[in-house]
């Protein structure tokens, strides 16, 4: 995705922030994956459910740089140097790390609203379970694990299309889009594909909607509030 028709020349710049992210992510992701491969940073650094052996409170935050493999960091990465860089020249540093980190939580809980829905709903067939297969359920989802920006970087796009709402967007640097409708179609694709559940991708579709719902919701206020950006 690029962005088409929007290239004021004090946009062109990375801002620090946004420069500082991209190197945390692509530092931890070249140690976890080549460096350091013997010790466990996933353990100690991705989102583990609160039952889980691994969970540590800070992973909240640490989940937010962490990345699974080549392409789930390049495509985080670009569009947070896209629209990151944009936000935070507008805003200033601790609007945008505020904004960011906030979106990255609302990801995280609505992830962990899907791991607790799953878990009660396992207990609640306890009847109709054999025990192994009820006990093999539950370990699945405390050995699940949440990583990446993608939540943050939902709440990003959405912002960007709520203050720019009919600039391109590139959508795979080919077609152009709207923003606004950018937004809208992968609301609505995370929605159906969280919904169904049969498509057996391994992506936490409902932490992008989290991330996408928080930053709705900021915008909003900053909006009622006169702080909203046109």
């Amino acid at each position: 995705m690029s962005i088409q028709e929007f290239k004021p020349r004090q946009f062109q710049q990375v801002p620090p922030v946004v420069k500082y992210i991209l190197i945390i992510n692509v530092l931890l992701f070249v140690l976890s994956r080549y460096v350091l491969k013997n010790v466990p940073l996933d353990n100690w650094l991705d989102l583990h459910y609160y039952k889980s052996s691994l969970f540590m409170p800070h992973q909240f935050i640490t989940h937010l740089f962490m990345h699974a493999d080549e392409g789930h960091i390049f495509l985080n990465m670009i569009g947070v140097y896209m629209f990151g860089s944009i936000l935070e020249n507008i805003w200033g540093a601790k609007r945008f790390i505020n904004f960011y980190i906030l979106c990255g939580l609302g990801a995280a809980l609505a992830q962990y609203s899907v791991y607790f829905y799953q878990d009660i709903e396992i207990s609640a067939y306890l009847n109709t379970l054999d025990l192994s297969s009820m006990l093999e359920q539950k370990q699945h989802i405390y050995d699940s694990s949440c990583l990446g920006a993608s939540g943050a970087l939902f709440g990003l796009l959405v912002a960007f299309a709520m203050m720019f709402p009919n600039t391109y967007l590139n959508l795979y640097f080919v077609i152009p889009i709207k923003a606004k409708y950018v937004v809208i179609g992968y609301g609505l694709f995370e929605l159906f594909s969280g919904v169904s559940n049969n498509i057996g991708d391994n992506v936490a579709h409902f932490a992008h909607l989290g991330g996408l719902v928080v930053g709705v919701i900021i915008m909003l206020i900053w909006k009622r509030n006169k702080t909203f950006f046109y």
